[in-house]
């Protein structure tokens, strides 16, 4: 094929770009005694003249957009993203308190994922990097989708050994979409698995995936590299071990200079600037980030917020600069002044959001905002109304959970609130993740709420009803394909591709498509049908007819129908029946789901009953119980329960008929 034979003639003869020397006009004054005639009048005029001076003197090399590049770092899940930026930060200088270094959310850390896109600036041979850390998961394409406008050019980050999955596809397709021309990094080429010809294969592979998404000529003359984020180099050929003095991250650099283009911005338009980020500080209020459009932006500049809405532009607030900011590394330097093209935090407004427009007094037109794929799955939230409310949370009011869902959703604009009955909110998102790190971080902040099961989002199109349907990537060890083929035939999978995974003796990889709905809750099932050793991920593809019932993908539950402390005595004789989800001494109410049922229906049981006194025994005397470990549920106290507590209001709910 001649697709990786012209790569390799194109990445040969890089073109290189001399960087312009700028100087930088320094002003100079003698000082004004204190001594003479007025010297607040002439300290005042002095100043003055100095302001005005300095506004008349060209843009200083500060503001030269031609030093600039913006690139975000885009890749699956897991294929090294955030490890690549610690080592390109740490070869600019930065100090890396610790490894995966962007990862500042507490879960990130803790699952190993990136959940929020972060953007930093590092300083290369006189030229300035703004780089953007993005999320690998489908659930959080959302970060993607908004930051991706913010950039002229992306690292397309691969394994070396596993090549393009899901999300690959889905980021490259973004990044494409918005006219970028992605630098391919082969990763984890150290790898005792990965040869040059696998790494061949690879590039094929993308190249493909290129021409299949509609990349122009250009785009598909991507230059290639080869990396080992883990041992912290890269290199503009196959090796797996560098010399010495290339060890390091100094070809990647170079390469993101000469093959990504500095923005094209105009420093003597008025100021705009598109919100892409948000965040909350207790002192300055809005943090606002974004890419300057065009124009110069200033501490103490008078700025309004705009938006787009079906009447036109709205002005949302008038108001000031108080503070420009810039992250560094891993640290946020104050700054006086930035230009267009550069990407910079600002405070100083109180009311606009991601999407809106900050621009001069005078602009009253907005930018036009970028476009987000649809929600495909949604949840209720609502008010705890169990008989144990009240016992583990601070914050339990419906008015309450209302502020702090909206909060959300104005920071994330992938997730859509929207209210309900009774104190309730459906909060509609990408995935069953989105939606669960949402709940947990609710949960570290002291809310008590009820959730629902989580539910397919349907379209309707000429009266035919769609769903969304998700394109699958599994990876499992050849004794378990039947048993992960066989349940997800239930689920309405349909499979598209199979075959052995390169470098992996005794592997399988399956290509399939499936209906979000059918994918609700397997990941724990496949965990468990795998032993842990399969790999699954998922990405949305897009809305197709609805592919009919699922098959038998759901086992019944054991419910309580007794009030109060949960005996031994009482869990000894449900043992049999099915997974149980208490211990003893835990607290049982009405309607509250106590275990997982061996059958696919639903059975009531009392997990309260006590051993009644006799005249051969007393109650507290007892055969010594032995149960097996329960399955927990949660890490402190989250609860399953039915929507309707009574057992009589269950069988009458259960006989209407279902959408």
């Amino acid at each position: 094929m001649a697709g990786p034979l012209l790569r390799r003639l194109w990445s040969s003869s890089h073109r290189s770009i001399s960087s312009s020397s700028f100087s930088s006009f320094h002003l100079q004054s003698h000082i004004i005694s204190p001594s003479s005639v007025f010297p607040n009048l002439l300290a005042r005029a002095f100043s003055a003249a100095t302001a005005t001076a300095a506004a008349a003197v060209a843009p200083s090399s500060d503001l030269d957009p031609s030093r600039l590049r913006n690139v975000a770092v885009i890749a699956h899940v897991d294929h090294g993203k955030t490890t690549l930026m610690d080592r390109l930060l740490r070869q600019c200088g930065a100090d890396i308190p610790h490894e995966r270094a962007m990862d500042s959310i507490s879960l990130e850390r803790e699952r190993g994922i990136t959940i929020a896109s972060k953007v930093t600036s590092v300083s290369w041979k006189e030229n300035e990097l703004n780089m953007v850390d993005t999320p690998g998961h489908a659930d959080f394409g959302g970060e993607v989708e908004r930051v991706v406008g913010m950039v002229e050019g992306a690292i397309l980050v691969v394994d070396a050994g596993e090549g393009p999955l899901a999300q690959t596809k889905f980021v490259l397709a973004k990044a494409l979409k918005y006219g970028l021309r992605p630098i391919l990094l082969l990763n984890k080429v150290d790898r005792p698995s990965v040869s040059e010809e696998r790494c061949s294969e690879v590039e094929s592979l993308v190249f493909d995936l290129f021409a299949n998404l509609g990349a122009t000529e250009e785009q598909l003359d991507f230059p290639v590299l080869y990396a080992s984020a883990k041992e912290g180099w890269a290199s503009n050929t196959y090796t797996k071990d560098p010399p010495g003095e290339l060890r390091n991250m100094s070809q990647l650099l170079d390469a993101i200079i000469r093959h990504v283009p500095p923005p094209a911005a105009k420093l003597d338009e008025p100021f705009q600037m598109l919100v892409s980020m948000m965040e909350r500080d207790f002192y300055l209020g809005r943090i606002l980030t974004g890419r300057i459009a065009s124009g110069v932006v200033r501490t103490g500049d008078r700025v309004h917020g705009l938006r787009v809405k079906d009447s036109g532009v709205e002005k949302i607030e008038e108001g000031k600069v108080v503070k420009l900011m810039k992250k560094k590394g891993t640290t946020v330097v104050q700054i006086d002044s930035a230009g267009a093209g550069d990407i910079v935090s600002m405070a100083g407004l109180a009311n606009p959001s991601i999407g809106h427009t900050v621009a001069n007094v005078e602009v009253l037109a907005a930018l036009p905002t970028f476009e987000l794929d649809p929600p495909t799955i949604s949840m209720t939230f609502g008010v705890n109304d169990s008989p144990l409310a009240g016992r583990d949370g601070t914050h339990l009011t419906g008015g309450k959970i209302g502020d702090r869902l909206m909060a959300e959703a104005e920071t994330n604009l992938a997730i859509n609130v929207l209210p309900g009955l009774s104190e309730s909110y459906e909060v509609q998102g990408r995935g069953e993740l989105q939606l669960g790190i949402l709940i947990e971080n609710m949960r570290r902040e002291g809310f008590e709420l009820s959730i629902s099961p989580p539910k397919v989002m349907y379209k309707t199109e000429n009266s035919t009803k769609l769903e969304p349907i998700e394109e699958v990537t599994i990876e499992v060890n050849e004794e378990h394909v039947g048993l992960v083929m066989e349940a997800l035939s239930h689920r309405r999978g349909e499979v598209t591709e199979m075959g052995p995974v390169p470098g992996n003796i005794g592997r399988t990889r399956l290509c399939l498509t499936c209906p979000s709905r059918g994918l609700v809750g397997y990941r724990s099932v496949f965990s468990s049908d795998t032993r842990g050793t399969g790999f699954m991920h998922r990405a949305f593809l897009k809305y197709e007819k609805h592919r009919g019932p699922l098959g038998n993908v759901r086992k019944g539950v054991l419910i309580s129908m007794g009030y109060g402390a949960v005996t031994a005595h009482a869990l000894m004789s449900l043992e049999a029946r099915g997974t149980l989800f208490v211990n003893p001494g835990m607290e049982a109410y009405d309607g509250m789901i106590i275990g997982e049922h061996s059958r696919d229906s639903d059975l009531d049981v009392n997990p309260v009953r006590t051993k009644e006194l006799t005249n051969i025994r007393s109650a507290c005397k007892d055969e010594n119980v032995k149960l097996s470990p329960p399955r927990l549920v949660t890490p402190k106290a989250i609860r399953l329960r039915k929507k309707y507590l009574e057992v009589n209001k269950r069988k009458t709910m259960s006989k209407k008929p279902k959408e």
